[in-house]
């Protein structure tokens, strides 16, 4: 798969920017490309910025010619301001930008959504992640990877008070949450994105799900589980 081109959208955030940072040191990859809102302190001879305007992906299909697509678009609703602001960055950015990625003939899409993921739930955040994710699986990718981690871990560039007080909970109860409790684990966000890049390069067709449990043990055997 030398000379391949991978596309990243939210490389700025907790997982985008581990993400980034793997796929310009993989030996894979010729070009990676960066779609942002503001340009990144990210200096890399295979690296190439594109400032884009997510409310108009459209504009911007010429620079969505790539094998492989990482999509680590993500808010709060606390962040977005509002239910439609977050519905808006979780759900539409990601889907719109899935859509053009297909109809550019992009080989694989991973997508970072989130544990609890439904489009039936009752609460609004979970519901949301599942209705990207039905929506964005219908589409006629050779394979798509959805990435459902638990409470991240990591520094992120703002504070989120409540995230730091229950990543601090699930460190000290870590040890308990063994068998089928593991997939609530809290996991770092650079083994997401490490096991993001590891599935791309395991070119399974298919649509997949990873919880953290699966997550985690893709970092350490190189290899992947998966869910149809």
């Amino acid at each position: 798969m030398n000379g391949s081109t991978a596309i990243v959208a939210g490389g700025s955030g907790l997982i985008g920017s581990h993400c980034l940072r793997n796929l310009l040191a993989d030996d894979r990859y010729e070009q990676v490309v960066a779609l942002v809102r503001r340009p990144l302190a990210v200096y890399h001879p295979k690296l190439k910025q594109k400032t884009v305007d997510f409310n108009r992906l459209e504009h911007v299909v010429e620079f969505l010619r790539a094998d492989e697509v990482f999509c680590c678009l993500g808010t709060t609703i606390r962040i977005a301001g509002s239910k439609d602001e977050f519905r808006k960055v979780d759900f539409h950015f990601p889907l719109q930008l899935a859509r053009l990625a297909s109809s550019s003939n992009v080989r694989q899409f991973l997508m970072v959504t989130s544990l609890g993921a439904d489009p039936n739930s009752s609460v609004f955040y979970n519901r949301v992640k599942g209705e990207v994710e039905r929506e964005v699986a219908k589409l006629p990718f050779s394979a798509i990877h959805f990435f459902r981690p638990s409470l991240l871990l990591g520094n992120r560039p703002e504070f989120r008070l409540g995230e730091r007080i229950g990543a601090r909970l699930m460190e000290t109860v870590r040890f308990l949450m063994v068998g089928k409790w593991r997939r609530y684990r809290a996991i770092r966000a650079s083994v997401v994105a490490r096991a993001m890049v590891n599935a791309a390069r395991l070119d399974l067709p298919g649509v997949h799900y990873y919880e953290s449990n699966v997550i985690e043990s893709m970092v350490k055997t190189n290899g992947a589980e998966s869910s149809r």
